[in-house]
């Protein structure tokens, strides 16, 4: 039996057929039927070119023109309603090629208060249905509705119809809505219908969608990796998925078992509402005041390695580094550094660290010495394959061999020199 949802009036109706016509009740065609509609729980919200869609509802007389929100002349385009993106403008996009482009658009300065605001009261909404939201950015969301079928007297297909038409009624933006059984199919859902759009991946069709889609569609594969890929002849999720989990790994280190697990269409990440924690740490008190350089140095290891395991335990990847050293006279000092691009490793923390040490250890005597990792990122961008500097996948492939032994034998049996100097 196939459970269809009319996205109108929100009614609710059953039938052998895939796909009805029209709505039992409205006669709307806007019916959203899946075998599986009522049994799926995990949702990515999506709002519609929000920038650009607060700005039309600020100004009702933009409602049928094209907007380009960004820089005026030397500028960006920062987002674009669809009427304009139908002429082949799109984020990111010289300011100037968008004009060429477009050259009715209006362009509005971006109001990023504005936005903050009524992002705000999106959560809000979201935030009355269930208490597991996840905020990606202002305008979208993870959210898991697990359970709430008593609560809102309906599936989570039935409640989050009815919260999209909220968002519509009461913030004055669309928004589309992608529903599955993890984060990676919703978010990938979410993008594939779009504006107000509401697509449904269940687990019996999922690897058969997956399939024929290019590689660039997995969540967090860039240009650089999406051509490596294509270079050894992957160009489509199906492909990657028939390689051996083992052989992703030794070939594209770190990000290869994340690559084996979400071309089948696998993601066991919670929905978490506390995925904005600020920074993940950990420190040493020395029994006696340290100085020598290279002692700190084998203190700070083994910290790095406890935040590197941390950050994988909330699947979080950072962006910052932060060095913490207290001295013999009670002052702290704390030293941070931004890095090129999200990470999980150890090493990558390490190396960070140890040349703000550096500069530091100066013959000071110090008391403390503590490792901070903060300006977290979705998982997905971290540590990916890098053609300049081919370190990183080194790095990782070493820490996956070093963690495979300590699951095996336990946590001391190996460790790194460095940490026993």
């Amino acid at each position: 039996m196939i459970g269809a949802i009319c996205r109108d009036c929100g009614a609710s109706q059953s039938g052998p057929r895939l796909q009805p016509d029209r709505c039992e009740v409205c006669a709307s065609p806007r019916l959203l039927a899946h075998a599986e509609l009522h049994d799926l729980a995990i949702a990515h919200i999506d709002c519609d070119a929000f920038y650009a869609s607060v700005e039309k509802r600020e100004r009702p007389e933009l409602a049928n023109k094209p907007v380009i929100v960004g820089g005026q002349k030397r500028g960006v385009v920062a987002a674009c309603c669809y009427i304009a993106r139908l002429k082949g403008v799109h984020s990111a996009m010289p300011m100037f090629q968008a004009r060429k482009a477009c050259p009715d658009a209006v362009v509005i300065p971006p109001d990023m208060e504005l936005y903050r605001r009524v992002g705000g009261q999106i959560r809000e909404l979201m935030l009355d249905v269930t208490p597991l939201v996840e905020p990606l950015s202002v305008d979208e969301a993870f959210l898991d509705l697990s359970g709430t079928e008593r609560l809102h007297g309906g599936s989570p297909a039935q409640t989050l119809t009815r919260l999209i038409t909220r968002i519509e009624d009461e913030i004055g933006v669309t928004a589309s809505v992608g529903l599955s059984h993890n984060k990676f199919l919703a978010k990938l859902a979410s993008d594939m219908d779009k504006p107000r759009g509401f697509q449904v991946i269940g687990r019996a069709e999922t690897l058969a969608l997956l399939a024929p889609m290019p590689v660039g569609a997995i969540w967090g594969v860039g240009k650089m990796l999406k051509a490596k890929l294509q270079r050894s002849g992957i160009k489509t999720i199906g492909q990657l998925a028939q390689i051996g989990e083992a052989e992703l790994i030794k070939q594209y280190g770190v990000i290869g078992r994340r690559l084996a697990h979400l071309s089948k269409g696998l993601d066991t990440r919670a929905v978490n509402p506390h995925g904005n924690a600020k920074s993940v740490s950990a420190e040493t008190t020395f029994s006696k005041n340290m100085k020598d350089a290279k002692a700190l140095s084998s203190r700070l290891w083994p910290l790095c390695e406890t935040v590197a395991r941390r950050l994988k335990a909330r699947d979080l990847a950072a962006k910052t580094v932060t060095l913490k050293l207290k001295t013999s006279g009670f002052q702290i000092l704390t030293r941070s550094r931004s890095l090129a691009a999200p990470t999980q490793l150890a090493e990558v923390l390490f190396r960070q660290a140890r040349q703000l040490l550096d500069k530091e250890a100066d013959g000071r005597s110090f008391r403390l010495i503590g490792i901070g990792a903060s300006g977290f990122a979705e998982t997905e961008s971290a540590d990916m394959p890098d053609l300049l500097d081919r370190r990183v996948e080194t790095y990782a492939k070493v820490e996956n061999a070093m963690n495979a032994v300590r699951e095996k034998f336990g946590a001391p049996a190996i460790k790194k020199g460095r940490s026993l100097l």
